[in-house]
């Protein structure tokens, strides 16, 4: 079996464990879950699209947290609903497609923290500088720093796969839910010592750039509110603040307890259990948080439920 498995380039993943009599609960509640990241979040997208009040920077920037939680959810959960009704030995995988799910994921945990940067640049323009906004975040400007957002982690995990990729394999089993970059390069018996040091200087840029400069931003904003007497600018950023630092917050919250799990090999099924819920949770909560919080986004959804129950009644007559 392994000389086949190795020689067919497949590798048997270890997946979600979930008990044989909580296989089919666990896969409803799972493909709701799916169903509801898909609908939430391509609406969104949708709904900012179309509606020409919305095309303002801020929501412009915010369709890439949408896009993004569409990518990471889709590369992940289909295959753990897959894996909840395969039992654990047929749960093949080819080598090809754990690379690609192992650089989606990656891609979906890095492009969380740029693209929340990069919101949290258009709240500090907005708020310290609102007479030079539309001088700063013109079309141009927010095309920038979207291709920046995405390609920036392109890179740095590309980097990351492709130390990974270079190495040779003497095992074919992933101890995980699903791939990533640590289980992959577990696979090989050479010296990864390379991944190891990039791995953690990766992470830490990551981390460090992400925390301070929000840190320094909000900072920066908090200074201007507590200096200005205008209750309506403190208002508008308080709302439009916390929503951002409340989701930040949820992927920073995740990322970190990941990475400390991580290193405590007797949490380790509890760490498993995090880096399964981290596409989930944070792609339910993004659009329910932008959706209930933002009043501009709230407004044009309850108008648009209106029409559609208006359309429906007329319809039924």
């Amino acid at each position: 079996m392994e000389n086949r498995t190795y020689n067919d380039h497949v590798l048997l993943l270890e997946g979600l464990k979930v008990p044989q009599q909580s296989t089919y609960p666990a896969f409803t509640l799972l493909l709701i879950t799916y169903i509801f990241i898909m609908v939430a979040n391509i609406g969104l997208i949708v709904l900012i699209s179309m509606e020409r009040s919305l095309h303002q920077p801020m929501y412009i920037l915010f369709c890439n947290l949408p896009l993004n939680d569409i990518v990471g959810a889709t590369v992940m959960i289909p295959r753990l609903l897959w894996d909840i009704l395969t039992t654990a030995p047929e749960r093949y995988i080819t080598y090809i497609e754990c690379v690609i799910q192992a650089f989606c994921a990656h891609l979906f945990a890095t492009t969380s923290h740029t693209i929340l940067m990069i919101m949290a640049f258009d709240r500090y323009v907005a708020i310290c500088n609102p007479l030079r906004y539309a001088t700063i975040m013109t079309n141009k400007m927010v095309i920038r720093l979207s291709m920046s957002a995405w390609g920036v982690a392109i890179v740095l995990v590309g980097i990351l796969l492709g130390l990974t990729i270079r190495l040779s394999r003497c095992r074919s089993n992933i101890f995980n839910p699903y791939c990533d970059n640590a289980s992959l390069f577990k696979l090989s018996c050479e010296s990864v010592l390379i991944n190891n040091i990039y791995g953690f200087t990766f992470t830490v840029v990551l981390f460090v750039s992400s925390i301070g400069s929000i840190s320094l931003t909000y900072l920066k904003i908090a200074i201007v509110c507590l200096s200005s007497k205008n209750s309506s600018l403190n208002s508008k950023a308080l709302t439009t603040c916390s929503t951002h630092l409340l989701v930040y917050l949820i992927v920073i919250g995740f990322g970190v307890t990941i990475i400390i799990l991580h290193r405590f090999p007797k949490y380790a099924e509890l760490g498993q259990m995090c880096s399964v819920l981290f596409p989930v949770i944070p792609t339910c909560l993004n659009p329910i948080i932008y959706g209930l919080q933002t009043k501009e986004i709230k407004q044009r959804i309850f108008r648009v439920s209106k029409n559609m129950l208006s359309v429906t009644s007329v319809t039924t007559v």
